[in-house]
């Protein structure tokens, strides 16, 4: 309940497999499903946004994987008319393999007029509405509880095949159906098809249905009973409306040319009952199909990764500073993880719909206009992996932290959060561990910023089997958080706004370099401990962040997060071309000071005259803070040495990427 009369509804779901096989089609047929989850409920989609993990872009294939990801979830999305407004995307060694593609999608949907994933009772009428149903994504649930491996690409036929387009006539006669209040519910068909969608809409309401499978519209003859039951085929609906109504339901989807087909109808009892061509080919009870009921629950064997020695036995101290700060800048600069991702966002339509407020003006989260309101959603997607798998307790809770900051920092007050959870097989006892460490870490930081979790998905067997070795990717759980701006006037912007405004840290400079990109990156320091963070110190920093922007007292607020404080700086430099002056803590060595990615930490810019009002405010706060330097006219200056201007940096950061994937 986002207030007005209206509620947010939001979730993120994973898409790996497919994508890691054909990335076209895997990608988007993942953002359609993720919007048909969302319109299913009687929301009106309004906002996209993704999270995606590749290996370096350095060969063709990943090259191949990475064009075909992004071109998916551009042609999906720009044609079906939802704005791709946010998210995130790294690029690991661990992921060469394993690539992960997570779509997120967020509507709006009037308070009270959410529609349910349930049967209702005996005696309803069962339709199947949409396109018709083909052999693309037989056994697609199969597939992606498999590791990957050299003869994956014998799975193509696994991976379905999408039509934007169609989506987007079912996206209207659904709203549209819902409105005549025929329906009792409705839920869209993801894994395993027409059997996934029966049996957890009966085990809702407790009742059974039968089926007529040779009823069911499909798009190639003498398709087999159990091919119908598992089909994938994408943009499709199964709807279970009151009796009598059936011609309602039928005039709407008529109406927009598309299938709508009664194959059966609610029965008491809790079996599903499947014929074709008047013979039962299958009969089972509901409950044992459905998470929660009859499907067994397992408590895995848990052991601490033996590669936490490793990171154990990391010091800072061993770690040489280097010579010229500048040219470490300059390298870091070249990561691709740091640099622009134009490259990526300019194929996706950000604009379409026309309410979303952060095209132009940066900002740490996405922010969307709520049409006839005030009021804006701020939503974001987060996780570094990196710390998660040298901490998975304490990276679990960064990562709904960071997304947290993030919505703090646009102006917005965190609300909610859905969650994408990406490991490898939890029958390894390593694997299972981070995986129960990473959500103990997640539950606690979401009981601390009070943003229950709605829903989302776990994807196992994230991994690459080859001569009998596995090769898992970093536990990835990704946050998809929404926060709430109650005035759209209240979103604040990361960039520096005039020369001469002060340039502050909110939080502490420490020494810590771990799992940075600097030692990533420049030094090729796989093992290292996870960064400071402290969940009390975040909360109260988030708290003051807060209340120093309803106060007016800043000009801009951006997190320090990957890349470290002097990454912060550019990205904050950049958007206006204005330069910064700062000066180093002398009692933090000075790599950490630019590079390291300690958490809790926000620079902020304050005009002149609110220097005085923003300092007694952090002080009567009992806040730590410093005084970083000046915003400036073109230049970059540390320490009073000249590092150049602004657009050499930004030359740099916006052709990294794309470089890369033109073989430059």
């Amino acid at each position: 309940d986002i207030g007005d009369g209206l509620g947010c509804v939001f979730k993120i779901e994973s898409h790996n497999h497919p994508s890691a096989i054909e990335p076209y089609q895997g990608a988007a047929t993942g953002v359609g499903g993720i919007h048909r989850d969302i319109f299913t409920m009687g929301a009106r989609p309004i906002a996209a946004l993704n999270s995606l993990r590749f290996g370096p872009p350095d060969n063709p294939r990943m090259k191949r994987l990475i064009a075909g990801v992004v071109k998916g979830i551009g042609d999906y999305g720009n044609c079906f008319g939802v704005p791709t407004v946010g998210g995130e995307v790294y690029f690991m060694d661990c992921y060469h393999h394993d690539i992960l593609v997570n779509a997120m999608s967020a509507g709006i949907v009037k308070a009270g007029e959410t529609v349910s994933a349930t049967a209702g009772g005996p005696g309803n009428p069962v339709f199947i509405v949409g396109s018709a149903t083909g052999k693309d994504g037989i056994h697609g649930a199969t597939f992606a509880s498999a590791d990957l491996s050299a003869d994956s690409h014998e799975d193509l036929p696994a991976v379905q095949v999408g039509d934007p387009f169609q989506e987007k006539l079912l996206l209207e006669a659904t709203l549209e159906a819902i409105q005549t209040g025929a329906i009792v519910g409705m839920q869209d068909m993801g894994a395993a098809g027409i059997t996934c969608s029966t049996s957890e809409m009966s085990a809702k309401a407790e009742c059974g249905m039968r089926i007529d499978l040779s009823k069911v519209p499909t798009r190639q003859a003498n398709m087999k009973d159990w091919e119908i039951l598992l089909s994938e085929s994408q943009e499709r609906m199964l709807i279970v409306c009151k009796p009598g109504q059936e011609a309602k339901i039928k005039a709407v989807f008529d109406k927009w040319d598309l299938p709508c087909e009664q194959i059966g109808e609610t029965t008491a009892g809790g079996r599903l009952e499947y014929f074709y061509e008047g013979k039962l080919v299958a009969d089972v009870p509901a409950e044992t199909l459905v998470l929660g009921g009859g499907a067994p629950v397992y408590v895995r064997e848990q052991k601490e990764p033996t590669y936490f020695k490793e990171i154990r036995s990391f010091q800072d101290d061993k770690i040489s500073q280097p010579s010229d700060y500048k040219s470490a800048a300059k390298k870091l600069w070249d990561s691709p993880n740091l640099a622009s991702k134009n490259w990526i966002t300019q194929q996706y339509d950000s604009m379409v719909r026309t309410g979303t407020m952060t095209t132009n003006r940066p900002s740490d989260a996405a922010i969307v206009y709520v049409k006839g309101t005030r009021k804006a959603l701020a939503l974001t997607t987060d996780c570094n992996s990196a710390y998660v798998y040298a901490d998975p307790h304490k990276g679990g809770m960064i990562a709904v932290a960071e997304a947290a900051r993030n919505i703090v920092c646009a102006g917005g007050e965190p609300v909610a959060i859905t969650n994408c959870l990406n490991f490898g097989n939890p029958y390894n006892p390593e694997v299972y561990y981070q995986f129960a460490q990473a959500i103990r870490g997640m539950g606690d930081a979401c009981r601390k910023f009070e943003t229950p979790v709605t829903g989302g998905n776990v994807s196992f067997y994230n991994q690459y089997s080859h001569d009998g070795q596995t090769i898992p990717v970093y536990p990835t759980p990704t946050i998809g958080m929404l926060g709430i701006l109650d005035d759209y006037e209240q979103m604040m912007t990361l960039d520096f706004k005039n020369e001469g405004d002060k340039i502050y840290l909110v939080g502490t400079s420490r020494n810590d370099l771990g799992s940075s990109e600097y030692l990533r990156f420049v030094l090729g320091e796989e093992y290292s401990p996870c960064p400071h963070f402290d969940l009390e110190e975040e909360f109260e920093i988030q708290k003051v962040i807060q209340k120093v922007i309803k106060n007016q007292l800043v000009e801009s607020a951006h997190d320090i997060s990957d890349g470290g404080l002097f990454t912060a700086l550019l990205e904050k430099a950049m958007p206006r071309g204005l330069g910064f002056e700062v000066k180093s803590n002398p009692n933090v060595r000075k790599d950490a000071w630019l590079f390291g990615e300690a958490q809790s930490r926000i620079i902020v810019t304050v005009r002149t005259e609110q220097v005085a009002a923003f300092e007694r405010f952090l002080q009567a706060e009992k806040t730590l803070f410093e005084a970083l330097g000046t915003v400036t006219g073109r230049n970059v200056k540390v320490d009073g040495e000249d590092w150049g201007n602004v657009s050499d940096w930004k030359r740099t950061y916006d052709t990294v990427l794309e470089k890369m994937m033109n073989d430059e």
